[in-house]
């Protein structure tokens, strides 16, 4: 919502909005857009000459502000049908779906078109470091999507990925996630096959051939022609890994390799994440081989393995990983790179999936990687996390609120260890807080 924000804005609108604890980089991005933001959903929030609101699916009827609007008859809208009405027609989308990696891999394709010379449009679930915002319009032919599964807004129950109807489509990776929402996979599978609909049979589907999910989704039904990617042979788009941990690979198209990636990205799956935006580029006609040497300077995404800083020999990184696959091919990655160095994790279970125990029984596996763990147990927190913390490896410790996870973390955090928070959400600013604890540990005398 807030990079729809920050498009209306450029498109010339005056745009004001009102949200629920917002937290950095976002609230940053909109102040220095000189977007007005007022806390809390209620109906003094909303000024009495707005033409037009858009509503996010974080509301529900029954909440004040969405009973106003319906009970005074004003114009509204979602945040995917804004878009689809007064930014994409014209434009060629290309839209990244997948349950993991689609803010990195559309902030990587959008790198890539900037690259090309193609000044492509975009919309990212968080700010991208390369270009300072996570929207923009563009002036370019393209524009870049991420493609959520979740649902549109509490009068549209469809996914958000179905109004953008690409030209080009990224089917990145589909697990079960979105408890409060899906029932099962399959509920989810059913929602992609009506992305794959809308994907006209002049564009493309670049889809993952490792992926058993995806692969049941285009079982029923496909109209447009696909481009594989993976890890090995037999796909359209394949990587010779040079560096095990995922810096440095040979881009390989059909048999022929077109250039080799060197980057500061880590992990197998971010592999895969710029292996599907090569594709993509492919698809709208660049020349893949010219670009690839520019992926060198990439920056990734905030709050992508962020390194936020080093104080005392101990580096603290903020990463938004919140599902068990993310959080083990993220610790997965980190590990190639820091060797047989600690890893300490800060973990905050705040999705929705979280926070009903959706993933419970995935979670301390997840979490195999770290060489120990601080839970964020809050008093509101539905299921018995001791549980899952007594099956954790390696010290595993629970805090009630993060006043104690910080002193934890003081008191486990050595010279040469990687400390690693991962949430969602703000996480109460403890990533920082826990930095600026570090800076005064080591200004004591």
């Amino acid at each position: 919502m807030g990079g729809v924000a920050a498009l209306a804005r450029e498109l010339g609108h005056e745009v004001e909005g009102s949200d629920q604890a917002i937290y950095p980089p976002m609230s940053t991005q909109l102040e220095n857009l000189g977007i007005a933001l007022k806390q809390g959903y209620t109906p003094d929030n909303i000024s009495r000459d707005c033409d037009e609101i858009v509503i996010g699916n974080a509301l529900s009827r029954g909440n004040d502000a969405v009973e106003y609007v319906l009970d005074e008859g004003l114009r509204y809208t979602s945040g995917a049908e804004w878009l689809r009405e007064r930014v994409l027609p014209g434009r060629e989308t290309i839209a990244v779906a997948g349950t993991h990696g689609k803010t990195t891999t559309t902030t990587i394709l959008a790198y890539l078109l900037q690259a090309a010379g193609r000044e492509p449009g975009f919309l990212i679930g968080g700010v991208a470091e390369d270009f300072g915002v996570s929207a923009r319009i563009g002036t370019g032919r393209e524009f870049v999507v991420e493609a959520d599964e979740y649902d549109t807004a509490f009068f549209d129950k469809r996914s958000k990925f179905v109004h953008y109807r690409p030209t080009v489509a990224i089917l990145n990776n589909l697990e079960f996630d979105h408890a409060d929402i899906f029932p099962d996979v399959a509920a989810i599978q059913r929602q992609f096959h009506h992305l794959v609909r809308t994907v006209p049979a002049r564009g493309k589907l670049i889809v993952n051939g490792e992926d058993e999910k995806i692969a049941e989704v285009l079982a029923m039904g496909c109209w447009t022609p696909v481009d594989t990617f993976g890890l090995g042979d037999g796909f359209d788009w394949s990587a010779r890994l040079v560096k095990g941990d995922g810096s440095e690979f040979g881009v390989i198209h059909r048999g022929a390799q077109i250039g080799v990636v060197r980057w500061p990205l880590v992990g197998r799956h971010n592999v895969m994440n710029g292996l599907a935006a090569l594709a993509a580029c492919h698809a709208v006609g660049v020349d893949v081989a010219s670009v690839v040497a520019a992926l060198a300077d990439f920056r990734s995404v905030k709050r992508r393995l962020e390194v936020l800083g080093e104080i005392g020999g101990i580096t603290v990184y903020d990463d938004f990983a919140h599902h068990p696959t993310a959080i083990a091919t993220t610790l997965a990655g980190l590990r190639a790179r820091v060797g047989g160095a600690r890893i300490v994790v800060a973990m905050e279970p705040r999705s929705n999936s979280m926070r009903l125990g959706a993933h419970a029984d995935a979670l301390a596996p997840s979490l195999d990687g770290a060489d120990a763990v601080v839970f964020l147990h809050r008093p509101e927190l539905a299921w018995d996390a001791g549980k899952v913390v007594a099956a954790m490896r390696g010290d595993a410790r629970t805090a009630a609120d993060v006043d104690a996870l910080i002193a934890m973390l003081r008191e486990l955090a050595t010279r040469g260890d990687h400390v690693v928070f991962m949430s969602n959400g703000g996480f109460d600013g403890a990533p920082r807080r826990f930095l600026d604890a570090l800076k005064a540990r080591a200004e004591l005398p």
